[in-house]
């Protein structure tokens, strides 16, 4: 279970860093009580798999979730660059976070 908060917690941050972007600096209150909301839970299952898994991997794991995922939402959804040496830049972190799975 530890795994699946994890990988939940991860997914709901990418979709808070998004709502944050689209909050213009909490100026817009639909997107910066989304920003909360979503920030609440992505910590709490964050806390709930750090109960289970070590802190270190946890953290990583998460924020590479929500590093790559977010890097892929700015070029699919909001038109960011996707020159191959970024492209790379995200593939080293998921073989980071393969690697931090296959260590725990």
């Amino acid at each position: 279970m530890a795994w699946i908060y994890l990988v939940i917690a991860g997914l709901l941050e990418i979709g808070w860093v998004y709502s944050m972007k689209q909050s213009e600096g909490f100026s817009r209150l639909a997107p910066s009580i989304v920003t909360l909301v979503l920030m609440t839970a992505s910590f709490g299952l964050l806390a709930a798999a750090m109960r289970h898994l070590p802190m270190g991997t946890a953290y990583a794991v998460w924020t590479g979730i929500g590093a790559v995922g977010a890097f892929t939402v700015g070029i699919l959804v909001l038109g960011e660059s996707a020159s191959l040496m970024r492209i790379m830049a995200a593939a080293f972190i998921v073989c980071g976070i393969v690697l931090m799975k296959l260590a725990s």
